[in-house]
């Protein structure tokens, strides 16, 4: 380990990792989504959160870790592909996918839909997938 650039004390003793999380939180994109007829043929806006546990290892470098714009792109092909009934549907498509990397124990999902309820500032849902030896 080297030595911190920064003026505490030394711990003195061995670090344990406890954890690693990757966060996306705010993302904005555009969707075909809805099961309401109103709903198809237009875009609407979604904000996406995505946590992903990975095991804790040390991250040197980008091939350690789950790039985010790894995980934006996958909500941005996931929006491209064609309608999409329920925003459930969605985060469980977005968290499936993450979960395609072997490194990710865990994604969870949470998707706004802005506009969607008349006095509430997002409806949304939450998905938790993980791993059954997580």
């Amino acid at each position: 380990m080297t030595a911190s650039p920064l003026p505490f004390p030394a711990s003195g003793g061995d670090l344990r990792r406890e954890g690693l999380t990757v966060f996306v939180r705010g993302l904005e994109i555009e969707a075909g989504i809805g099961v309401y007829d109103h709903e198809h043929g237009r875009l609407q806006r979604l904000v996406i959160d995505v946590t992903l546990t990975l095991d804790p290892h040390g991250v040197e470098k980008l091939a350690d870790t789950v790039n985010y714009e790894t995980v934006a792109t996958a909500a941005r092909l996931i929006a491209g592909s064609g309608h999409v009934g329920l925003v459930e549907t969605f985060a469980e498509r977005l968290a499936t996918t993450c979960l395609e990397d072997v490194r990710v124990r865990r994604a969870v999902v949470r998707i706004e839909k802005p506009g969607a309820l008349q006095g509430a500032a997002a409806p949304g849902c939450e998905v938790i997938l993980a791993r059954h030896d997580a």
